[in-house]
């Protein structure tokens, strides 16, 4: 790895995808990927289920014992709008992050045979595919729709800003899988999620002081208008309402945001954006990872080794194999 700048500029975006909409989905990435790179963006980072959908209160009409039509007739519209690796919209996205010369973050739903995936993927500014991490545990009603990932996927890649990894959402509160991160030497930690709650944005600031890492904490800013019309959740008649007990209207917020960038000693780089679609840009400087460690490295001298071990299975997540 060539000597690295002591300063990058990283983008998280704020937005939503065009919901069970791959290409209108692309586009928008495509956009916002563009406007960052013009900024001087060295990596960009898109939320969790941007491709194409965080399906929002929307169990796919099931329930414990029984399984309606509609529903499934649903999830096959989401698997349409799911990205498989390889593929033509996967070479797209390779393409992108090509076109524009930055290290591309994105988390996508990803389909494998029948199966989905909530997944993030980084892509090198040539277009290589670097690290794919499917969720490890998809959180409560989650776990209908999407397949659980493995060990392989814990990864933290060289790249020319750092060492780069992270994890999904609620994974974020497993403590052993950070460790598994940080005894890679994690240094930019991507927070992917569906949290607008403000104790997510706590997690993130001790994440951040933990790791002694700068934090990327990007979630979507989302409205029932991002969804299909015949969404089932929002239709009339449907039971779901609003937290206030008043229906869905188009302007009605599903997911208020709060992106942030947070520093390794739990300080705010760029404080949290709510209630807005935005692009939250950071410059950050490498030295203050190391200025961090002085009094803390969870990995070196703060750990002990000789009290504590974890092992971690990186086996992929295939249970059938083919000899000769």
């Amino acid at each position: 790895m060539a000597s690295r700048s002591p300063t990058f500029k990283v983008a998280a975006v704020q937005s939503a995808p065009v919901a069970f909409n791959l290409y209108a989905s692309m586009r928008k990435l495509e956009m916002f990927t563009r406007t960052a790179s013009k900024e001087g963006a060295d990596l960009v980072v898109f939320p969790e289920g941007f491709l194409s959908a965080y399906p929002w209160r929307y169990a796919f009409d099931a329930t414990i014992g029984a399984r309606e039509p509609r529903g499934r007739q649903w999830y096959s519209k989401y698997h349409q709008s799911a990205v498989a690796i390889p593929s033509a919209e996967f070479d797209e996205l390779c393409s992108i992050a090509r076109d524009n010369n930055v290290l591309l973050s994105v988390g996508i739903i990803e389909k494998e045979r029948d199966t989905l995936y909530c997944t993030a993927i980084l892509i090198s500014r040539r277009g290589d595919l670097l690290s794919a991490h499917r969720k490890l545990i998809p959180t409560a009603a989650e776990r209908l729709i999407w397949g659980r990932g493995a060990g392989d996927g814990l990864q933290v890649v060289e790249t020319d800003i750092g060492r780069v990894g992270g994890l999904i959402c609620w994974e974020n509160y497993m403590p052993a899988a950070r460790l598994a991160l940080y005894q890679q030497g994690i240094e930019v930690y991507i927070a992917p999620n569906a949290d607008d709650l403000p104790s997510w944005v706590a997690s993130m600031q001790h994440i951040a002081k933990e790791g002694r890492c700068f934090v990327i904490s990007v979630n979507q800013f989302t409205k029932v208008a991002d969804f299909p019309p015949d969404y089932p959740p929002f239709t009339a008649g449907h039971h779901d309402r609003q937290p206030d007990g008043s229906t869905w209207t188009s302007e009605a917020v599903l997911s208020h945001g709060g992106s942030c960038i947070v520093g390794p000693l739990g300080t705010f780089v760029a404080e949290p954006v709510w209630d807005r679609e935005a692009i939250v840009y950071a410059e950050l400087r490498r030295d203050d990872l190391v200025q961090a460690r002085m009094d803390f490295d969870a990995v070196g001298s703060y750990s002990r080794p000789d009290i504590f071990t974890l092992t971690v299975n990186k086996k992929p997540g295939t249970n059938v194999y083919f000899t000769e």
